[in-house]
């Protein structure tokens, strides 16, 4: 008895494989997106301690919280648009590209209208 008798109908190659089982896909591409929202979250952590009484917190390792959101807000839109074109995932890759947009125009932001402004005159 040859193993394509005994394989299920799915697993003898007549059904087109995506690379990735679809539950799995789904689970990443919730979780990624999770992942982007905790952002804002991370940015303001030390803002927050600051005003619960904490001002060791935001001043010893605020700036770690801050990497972290930096690091989320870029890593996760491009993994989970990775992870949704190897998924086949048509509608979430969209919402990946909006994220990713979402994200640079919110860094642009924070990058000219907050940070650039504070550095001295002749200092660019």
């Amino acid at each position: 008895m040859s193993s394509s008798e005994i394989a299920p109908q799915g697993r003898r190659g007549r059904t087109k494989s995506t690379g990735l089982v679809p539950a799995r896909a789904d689970r990443i591409i919730r979780a990624l997106s999770w992942w982007w929202a905790s952002a804002p979250f991370l940015l303001f952590t030390p803002a927050i301690a600051y005003a619960m009484g904490l001002p060791d917190l935001r001043q010893e390792i605020g700036w770690v919280f801050g990497l972290m959101a930096l690091f989320t807000a870029v890593l996760a839109p491009a993994a989970g648009f990775v992870v949704a074109r190897v998924g086949d995932r048509r509608e979430a890759r969209g919402r990946f590209l909006i994220l990713a947009v979402m994200s640079g125009g919110i860094l642009s932001f924070l990058f000219h209208g907050v940070l650039f402004p504070e550095c001295p005159d002749g200092s660019r």
